[in-house]
């Protein structure tokens, strides 16, 4: 049997996992940004903390997934739930990292023009900081889904679900035909995502220099 027969004739299974696999990117996503936003909050009340919790984030970033899910199995056991644990640790640091980076390169004459308009520090973060860092923000975001979707397969071997059950199902029946297809797929996913949000990451580039007093506002 050939890819593309094999694709047509278990287009289901490919279809089932690929869903599976995008219900682990979406929680684990929102799950990820949610966290992110509180602790980049938090770190933006002192340069020196914001440093010490990316080091950190850093570190953890670097621990082997497979170490992670280790680790989790005697707390949460197999499946979903430990999957999302590990993969929303992992995106902390691409997340904070570049929504630190992204805040904190703002103009400071922006920031002082707005305090002088009578803006309050939550103001200024939301109405002037933010949105001129959203092109650094939306590039964490697209790194972060990117791992997410990489991670998310090697979570086939703690049950997770996903495109990682058929490429792990492929390889223990030396199936070449099962793993190619389950690979086309993650990639085809992979890319779809990174096009997408980088034309939206391209987007927020030109909004802000088509219009540079729109954050003012």
């Amino acid at each position: 049997m050939g890819l593309l027969s094999y694709m047509a004739t278990h287009a289901d299974d490919l279809l089932e996992a690929t869903a599976e696999h995008l219900m682990l990117l979406g929680a684990t996503m929102l799950i990820s940004c949610a966290i992110a936003a509180l602790i980049t909050v938090a770190c933006l009340r002192s340069r020196p903390l914001g440093n010490a919790v990316v080091e950190v984030l850093g570190a953890a970033y670097a621990i082997p997934s497979l170490a992670l899910f280790a680790l989790l199995i005697p707390l949460t056991g197999l499946g979903f739930t430990s999957a999302v644990i590990v993969m929303v640790a992992y995106n902390q640091f691409m997340l904070v990292r570049n929504a630190l980076e992204g805040i904190r390169g703002v103009d400071p004459e922006l920031i002082e023009a707005a305090r002088g308009m009578g803006l309050s520090d939550s103001q200024v973060l939301l109405k002037v900081q933010l949105p001129l860092a959203l092109p650094a923000i939306i590039a964490g975001v697209r790194l972060a889904c990117i791992s997410t979707i990489g991670i998310a397969t090697i979570a086939a071997t703690i049950n997770a679900g996903g495109l990682g059950m058929i490429l792990l199902s492929g390889l223990r029946s030396m199936n070449i035909d099962k793993i190619l297809a389950g690979t086309i797929c993650c990639a085809a996913l992979a890319l779809v995502l990174d096009g997408t949000l980088r034309l939206i990451e391209a987007r927020s580039h030109l909004v802000h220099r088509d219009n540079p007093g729109a954050a003012r506002r």
